[in-house]
C-alpha cells in the first residue's frame, strides 16, 4: 500500500548493503527454491486463464488468497527467519511467505520467474495522520479494535490534508538492486520495478481523521463540506499521479499484480496501443476505488459523496475495478457510469441472486468468500464448499467469477483450516 493512514513512512536511506556468508547463503537456497517453482509450466498455464478471466472470455471461475493472518501459519519452522542483516530478513520474508503459499495454499498463484527490486520512492503522505486508541486481542496480530479521536471538526480543518510529494532515492534503489544482482547471481533474474497498482480509497482515509458516525452525520447536516473533503483528497491523490507520471516512477500491472481488493492484473487489454515501454502512464494500468464505510448509505449517497468525486481518479486508467467490503447488489446503476470498469467486488453482504443478475457477463464477479468460517470454534469443510458452491450454481456458467479469500483475521491458529478451504475452492472450480 502506498500511504499507512497509521504512521508517516520515513525516506529511504541510502546505505551500501553488506550480508554475512550465512544470511547470503539461506537468501541463495531460498532463491533456488522459489526459481525452481516459477520454472513449472502450471504458470504460464494460470495466467492464461487469469487473461482470460479479466477479458470477460473466462473458462472457469479463478481463486486466490491473500491478507492471510501470517502470524497463525508457522509450521515446523517454515516461516522461521534465520538472517540477521534487517534487509536480508525482509528478503528473507517474501522469499519463505511465496515458498510456503505455494507448498500449502497455491489455488490459482503464480509466481514470477524473476525477483523484484523496488524503486526507493518516498511520498511525504497526505500531512495528516490517524489519532487512534487501540486494542488487543493478540499480540502477534496487527487485527486490532480502533477508536478514531476525530481531528477534522470543521470546514477549515479540510486544509490539514495535504498535498503529497514524491521522491525518488535512485542511490538507495540502486544499493538494493546490485546487492540482489550479487546474491541471486546465476540463479534467478532481478527487475527494477516501479509503482504498480495505486490503492485510490479516499473514504478509508476520511473515517480515521473525521470519525466514521461523525461523517455520517455530516454527509446529511454538513453536505458542502463532505463534498469539499473528498475533493481534496482526490486533488491530493491526483497531484501524486501526476508526479509519478512526470517522474516516469509506474510499472504495468497487468500480471500478477493484485488489482483493487481483487485477484490479478493479467488482461491482453492492457497496456494497449498507445504504450510507451520506456515510459508506463496511468492509462496503460489499471485504476480502482471503493467506499467501504458506505454499506448501509443510499445509492444516491453514494454516488453524490463517493462515486462522483472518483471519476476524475478512475478516468486516468485504462482498466478499473471497484468495491470491497460494502454490498454493491442495490447501486449497479451507479456501477455503469464507470468508465472502463471490468471487476466489481461482491461481498458476503450481497444479495447474491440479484448481483448475480445485475452484472452477468458483463464485469468479473470478484466474490468474497466469508473469512468468518474459517474462526468459527468447530472447522467445517462442508461448509466451506456450499458457500462456493452456491455461487456457481447461481452463476449458472454464464458469469465470470473469481473468489478471493481475503480479511483472514484468524483461523484460530490452524493452518490446515485454510489449506483445507483452498484444496476445496480449487475442487469446485475445476468440477
Amino acid at each position: 500500500m502506498l500511504h499507512d493512514p497509521s504512521h508517516h513512512t520515513p525516506p529511504p536511506v541510502a546505505a551500501e548493503i553488506h550480508l554475512s556468508g550465512k544470511d547470503t547463503e539461506i537468501l541463495r537456497r531460498l532463491a533456488g527454491e522459489v526459481a525452481d517453482i516459477a520454472s513449472l509450466p502450471v504458470h504460464k498455464e494460470k495466467a492464461r486463464l487469469w487473461t482470460k478471466l479479466n477479458d470477460l472470455q473466462s473458462e472457469r471461475s479463478m481463486v486466490w488468497i491473500n491478507e492471510i493472518c501470517w502470524n497463525e501459519m508457522n509450521v515446523d519452522d517454515e516461516l522461521t527467519l534465520q538472517c540477521e542483516h534487517p534487509w536480508a530478513q525482509d528478503q528473507e520474508d517474501q522469499l519463505r511467505k511465496t515458498i510456503y503459499q505455494w507448498k500449502h495454499l497455491p489455488a490459482d498463484m503464480i509466481v514470477n520467474d524473476y525477483l523484484v527490486c523496488p524503486l526507493a520512492i518516498h511520498s511525504t503522505d497526505f500531512g495528516i495522520i490517524e489519532d487512534v486508541d487501540i486494542v488487543k486481542t493478540d499480540e502477534t496480530s496487527d487485527i486490532v479494535s480502533r477508536h478514531f479521536n476525530v481531528q477534522i471538526k470543521e470546514p477549515e480543518d479540510i486544509e490539514k490534508i495535504k498535498l503529497p510529494k514524491i521522491s525518488h532515492n535512485q542511490e538507495a534503489t540502486e544499493f538494493s538492486y546490485q546487492a540482489m544482482c550479487k546474491i541471486y547471481d546465476s540463479i534467478i533474474p532481478v527487475k527494477k520495478q516501479g509503482q504498480t497498482h495505486i490503492w485510490f480509497t479516499p473514504w478509508d482515509y476520511l473515517i480515521r481523521w473525521w470519525g466514521i458516525q461523525e461523517a455520517m452525520m455530516d454527509m446529511i447536516m454538513r453536505p458542502e463540506m463532505v463534498n469539499a473533503a473528498v475533493e481534496r483528497m482526490v486533488d491530493a491523490w491526483m497531484v501524486e499521479l501526476d508526479q509519478f507520471d512526470q517522474q516516469n516512477l509506474l510499472s504495468l500491472d497487468n500480471d500478477n499484480t493484485r488489482v483493487g481488493s481483487g485477484g490479478y492484473g493479467y488482461t491482453s487489454e492492457l497496456p494497449g496501443e498507445d504504450f510507451n515501454s520506456e515510459h508506463v502512464k496511468p492509462h496503460s494500468m489499471w485504476g480502482c476505488s471503493n467506499a467501504q464505510i458506505f454499506s448501509e448509505v443510499s445509492p444516491e449517497m453514494h454516488w453524490e459523496f463517493a462515486v462522483k468525486h472518483d471519476m476524475r481518479w478512475l478516468e486516468r486508467f485504462g482498466l478499473a475495478y471497484y468495491g470491497c467490503c460494502e454490498p454493491l447488489d442495490k447501486k449497479m446503476d451507479i456501477m455503469r457510469k464507470i468508465p472502463n470498469l471490468r471487476k466489481i467486488s461482491v461481498s458476503p453482504w450481497c444479495d447474491l441472486d440479484r448481483i448475480i443478475r445485475e452484472i452477468s457477463s458483463d464485469y468479473v464477479i470478484s466474490r468474497k468468500p466469508n473469512p468468518a468460517i474459517l474462526a468459527e470454534t468447530n472447522w467445517d469443510p462442508e461448509k466451506a464448499r456450499e458457500a462456493i458452491r452456491e455461487v456457481i450454481d447461481k452463476a449458472e456458467g454464464k458469469c465470470h467469477i473469481e473468489f478471493i479469500m481475503k480479511d483472514i483475521s484468524t483461523v484460530r491458529h490452524d493452518p490446515q483450516r485454510l489449506w483445507d478451504w483452498c484444496r476445496i475452492a480449487m475442487e469446485e472450480v475445476t468440477k
